[in-house]
């Protein structure tokens, strides 16, 4: 293995995985692996970059550097040459949240400073400028992603946001020098480093922005950022010829099918509104789970009594209803009963025959994930940008795991077609 991720939650590790496997710029990708959690065991001889999902984007700051260190260790024993950090690409992260002190934490075991640091992700309208990060044409902090019900983002500066978070000044790599080419981002990093930073922010607009960097941090032994970071990363290693370039068939499957959606994303709540129109779906009501009045086992009920279609059960509410329900039972209890809810029925359905899942909101894929124990997951074709298809031989299931802003209005159907293969 030479290229290893520590992704910080579940959607974003599928995310990152699928950039590292599908290749840009007229190279092709990696042979890569997805594992959920830190193996106990070593990797499979083929795979050429692994991904680490942890669950640690909303967990406190010293419980996120153990794992993540612990990761760092793993992926160092098999061999690999430079490690990646993956976070949101829309920074997904309270002031006194985990991307600095991680970040931080695994460049001082790698003994490194001068890392760049840079959440852009052009393919899906996330562009960094002058250190501000940008959803389409409007600042972070006026997308909707100042309403996140668990990592609300009220500044759009990165720069500032990361330096709440960390023991050291930010720096910050404009455009203009991004776009004067690897060399010249290669010798900023090295001043920043020079200077006693860490953490360098660096600017990036286009995909070929990411590839710039991406060639700037050959030999890098830290990288930091959203899946677009790894854009361009492969090169580096196909270009010295030392990868096999062989590449296993994405098998799909045509059985039973469910999707399971617990983002509270305008996005996602548009891909279910759409998708209600033609399909069964069922609510979950915060209230109702809360009280016990729905559980698990009416999950289960529901999604067979519609085996011959795909049906969807979904948690979301509009910002309004989100606060409401937050004041009433408290953030992380809500989150801990819907976890519970969705996990254990994902469990049962595949425990009784089903085939194909699609789970959509970060929190609900972690969930999910560390039910259904799913061991090292295979990398198939993109269904949406960020979202590839999985392959999981342990439980001979296919899946796709969606972040909540990710993903077209029919993706829903899409992505329970693209599972058949």
């Amino acid at each position: 293995m030479l290229i290893g991720t520590i992704a910080d939650d579940f959607t974003g590790a599928s995310d990152i995985a699928n950039t590292l496997a599908k290749g840009s710029a007229g190279h092709d990708g990696l042979n890569v692996a997805q594992f959920m959690g830190i193996p106990d065991e070593p990797a499979p001889l083929d795979v050429e970059a692994g991904v680490i999902s942890l669950k640690s984007r909303s967990i406190p700051a010293g419980d996120a550097i153990t794992q993540s260190l612990s990761a760092l260790k793993w992926l160092l024993a098999q061999g690999c040459e430079q490690i990646v950090y993956k976070y949101c690409s829309t920074f997904d992260s309270t002031p006194q949240g985990n991307i600095g002190p991680v970040s931080e934490a695994l460049a001082e075991a790698l003994n490194v400073k001068g890392v760049i640091a840079c959440p852009a992700f052009p393919a899906a309208g996330r562009t960094v400028y002058k250190g501000h990060l940008f959803v389409h044409d409007r600042l972070l902090n006026e997308s909707g992603m100042q309403n996140h019900p668990l990592t609300p983002m009220t500044d759009p500066d990165i720069r500032r946001w990361l330096e709440r978070q960390s023991s050291a000044q930010v720096g910050l790599i404009p455009a203009d020098i991004v776009r004067s080419g690897s060399t010249a981002v290669a010798r900023a990093l090295a001043d920043q480093a020079s200077e006693g930073r860490t953490l360098v922010i660096a600017d990036a607009l286009t995909d070929d922005d990411l590839l710039i960097l991406g060639k700037a941090c050959a030999g890098a032994r830290l990288v930091t950022g959203g899946s677009g970071i790894a854009l361009g990363l492969p090169a580096n290693f196909i270009e010295s010829g030392r990868l096999s370039q062989n590449r296993a068939p994405f098998i799909g499957k045509t059985g039973p099918a469910a999707i399971l959606a617990g983002s509270c994303s305008g996005a996602t709540r548009q891909q279910i509104a759409i998708y209600a129109q033609d399909n069964p779906v069922m609510a979950v009501n915060v209230d109702d789970a809360m009280h016990g009045k729905v559980s698990a086992a009416d999950v289960v009920a529901f999604v067979e009594r519609n085996r011959g279609s795909t049906p969807l059960v979904y948690s979301s509410g509009s910002p309004e209803d989100v606060a409401k329900a937050q004041r009433t039972h408290g953030r992380e209890a809500i989150a801990d009963r819907l976890d519970s809810l969705f996990g254990t029925a994902a469990a049962s359905l595949v425990g009784a025959g089903l085939e194909r899942l699609i789970i959509a909101g970060g929190e609900t894929s972690g969930a999910v994930a560390q039910a259904l124990n799913l061991g090292p997951l295979r990398i198939g074709p993109e269904i949406d940008p960020g979202v590839p298809a999985l392959f999981s031989q342990r439980r001979e299931l296919v899946l796709a795991f969606k972040s909540g802003n990710f993903g077209r209005p029919t993706f829903f159907a899409d992505a329970a077609e693209a599972l058949k293969g």
